[in-house]
């Protein structure tokens, strides 16, 4: 089928005759449309120059051949790859282990979409509490007002106030005379009604207002079905809630009086309406006050302070207490130890957290790190107390954010218990478990269905490509290659587009052999409709492609060969010998399969044996920062392995 590459009809195949890429030897390859394609071969065999260097800069040359001149003007010359033709060609999207972030704010919330998502959900259905009372901050509308009037029994007479406060400089004669031009002319004082126009006429009344004045805005009567009615109520309520600066004020007569509040304020704290841009650290609305949006800020830092966990405050835990001059502020705390029973002969790092505060803190017999430091501030005009201060700042977690970088009152708002930074903090794996076990009201669902179907689907990615460990808040800047083009992948698959050609280089890279979950991606990529094309050594990933293209034999100037172009079945089931083309595949007639390691690798005939006798090893090899961020306090030590067998 693939004997004439020319014959083939470009809607059914992606045709690339004549590639001649770095030590691509003039090959041809047919690679069916909307399947998954593993390219493989040994490193250095010219897998990557033909998905990259080839394949991909083509697409990309050509979609840059689409735009506008003017376009054209700000994206940078691209050359076209050295090939005869390439035919049948996709939208191109390269899929890379390199090129992290260069945003230094970039999260993997941020990276994937999901956080802009977040934020507009908590925006729209997040409510506020109160860090006072911890009840629910609410401001009322006009309509709530009016629902809340007309729920009485038909015919139930009632009084609309507003609260007469006069404004700063301004006596409350003044403030009466402004409300009667206002064209008011009724006030309400101890459960009755006063005539402004009297009040005006004989001053020496108004010192009598001693209590709360209110202004008549309107007497009313409930009545249904009166849309004439409903609307007088509206706006009487609307009024009063301007005169009285936020108050409106219901007297029913004869059940008593019910206040209303249109500003968001309860405890006598004033709070943000959420909003978008008030859960946006990159903006300086909802940025954190004290670390300015970046999670970390400069202060006393503990590791430094205490820079072997592991000795005790007798031994010297206590770095800047142990200088002849500092040692004074030590003293105390040795001598009088035993008073309050604290422990100084105990590791630090085996203290409970009482304890360790308790240093930092100090009490009635001794002055804690705390004021220690506030000491050398005070004295810092001298380089030395400079110098000393500077040796134990650092970048830590800012306390106010956790380090999620949102200003602190937005943990007030809250849905289904959690604050947004607390959500952020989980990890993904946890954080996809509690949205799927999310209640809300049905107001709320209808609200919240489309960023939840988005979220969900978002994070359910995440975690079936092997990130569920990761958090939101994570910095982008400090994954892994194999982390990040994950990332890449689950966003990927986020913007579900179809009809187009995704080139991914190793995705099951850094993936552990436990978790074999990384080709799901992959092979949802292509389930929505798109060609697939992936540079992989995995035999899993392999197993479950459409198509695997080998190229080969070897590496260097003795590769760049297509060895084969053939489904999984006929190459571990076919005839090594055969050499024509064939209805499902084509074959090098130049070269026996058995010269291709794919070929011998997926068959079981090329194997290392395992020694069966050592020289044991006689040093130790100690681990230097194993994991980078990720690996918590260790200390490890494992035997080398024997240089000869």
């Amino acid at each position: 089928m693939f004997a004439d590459i020319d014959q083939l009809e470009p809607k059914s195949y992606i045709l690339i005759k004549g590639a001649r890429v770095n030590n691509l030897k003039n090959i041809q390859v047919a690679i069916p449309r909307n399947q998954l394609v593993v390219i493989t071969g040994l490193s250095g065999s010219g897998k990557s120059s033909l998905a990259f260097d080839t394949l991909f800069a083509e697409g990309q040359r050509m979609y840059v051949e689409s735009l506008s001149a003017y376009a054209r003007q700000f994206l940078g010359r691209m050359e076209k790859p050295d090939v005869d033709y390439i035919r049948g060609i996709s939208p191109a999207i390269a899929v890379e282990q390199k090129g992290n972030s260069r945003n230094p704010r970039a999260t993997v919330g941020t990276t994937t979409e999901i956080y802009d998502y977040l934020k507009l959900l908590y925006a729209r259905i997040g409510r506020t509490f109160s860090p006072v009372s911890g009840q629910e901050v609410r401001k009322d509308t006009v309509t709530e007002v009016v629902d809340a009037i007309q729920a009485y029994p038909e015919g139930q007479k009632l009084l609309i106030l507003a609260p007469l406060l006069p404004l700063q400089g301004r006596s409350l004669a003044e403030e009466l005379k402004i409300v009667f031009q206002k064209g008011f002319s009724r006030l309400q004082h101890q459960q009755q009604i006063l005539m402004i126009e009297d009040l005006l006429a004989q001053p020496e009344t108004i010192a009598q207002l001693t209590q709360a004045v209110y202004i008549l805005i309107d007497r009313n009567v409930v009545r249904y079905n009166d849309e004439d009615n409903q609307y007088r109520l509206a706006d009487s309520v609307q009024t009063a809630f301007y005169e009285g600066h936020g108050t409106c004020v219901v007297e029913v007569m004869g059940k008593g009086t019910r206040y209303f509040s249109d500003r968001f304020e309860l405890d006598g704290l004033t709070f943000e309406v959420p909003s978008v841009p008030f859960f946006s650290f990159n903006s300086p609305y909802g940025a954190c006050k004290r670390c300015g949006g970046f999670g970390n800020t400069l202060a006393i830092d503990e590791k430094l302070v205490i820079p072997n966990p592991h000795l005790s405050v007798y031994e010297g835990a206590i770095a800047p207490w142990q200088t002849e001059k500092m040692s004074a502020w030590q003293e105390p705390l040795l001598k009088n130890a035993i008073k309050f029973d604290f422990p100084i002969h105990r590791a630090y790092i085996d203290l409970d957290e009482p304890q360790r505060q308790l240093l930092w803190q100090g009490n009635a017999y001794f002055q804690g790190l705390h004021d220690f430091f506030a000491y050398i501030e005070s004295e810092s005009y001298k380089i030395q107390y400079r110098v000393m201060l500077s040796r134990y700042r650092g970048k830590i977690t800012c306390p106010d954010c956790r380090g999620t970088r949102l200003r602190k009152d937005a943990n007030y708002v809250k849905i289904g218990n959690c604050a947004l930074s607390d959500l952020v903090l989980m990890p993904i794996s946890e954080l996809s478990h509690w949205f799927k076990n999310l209640s809300l009201s049905e107001y709320e669902q209808k609200i919240a269905r489309r960023l939840r179907i988005e979220i969900e689907n978002r994070l359910e990615y995440l975690d079936k490509v092997g990130l569920g460990y990761l958090t939101l808040n994570r910095l982008t800047a400090s994954l892994s290659g194999g982390e990040f083009q994950r990332i890449k992948l689950a966003t990927a698959l986020g913007s579900a587009l179809v009809g187009s050609m995704y080139i991914l280089d190793e995705p099951t890279h850094g993936l552990h052999p436990a978790i074999p979950t990384d080709w799901w991606g992959v092979a949802r990529l292509q389930k929505l409709g798109n060609t697939v094309i992936v540079v992989e050594h995995e035999e899993e990933l392999m197993r479950a492609a459409d198509r695997i293209i080998d190229i080969g034999p070897q590496a260097g100037n003795l590769g760049g060969e297509l060895l084969f172009n053939l489904p999984y079945e006929e190459v571990v089931q076919g005839d090594k010998n055969a050499s024509l083309s064939t209805e499902n595949g084509w074959k090098n007639p130049k070269y026996d399969l058995s010269e291709s390691h794919t070929y011998n690798f997926l068959r079981r005939l090329d194997n290392i044996p395992l020694p069966q006798k050592g020289e044991p090893g006689t040093n130790t090899s100690r681990s230097m920062g194993p994991g980078k961020t990720t690996f918590k306090t260790s200390r490890c030590a494992f035997p080398s392995m024997c240089s000869r067998w």
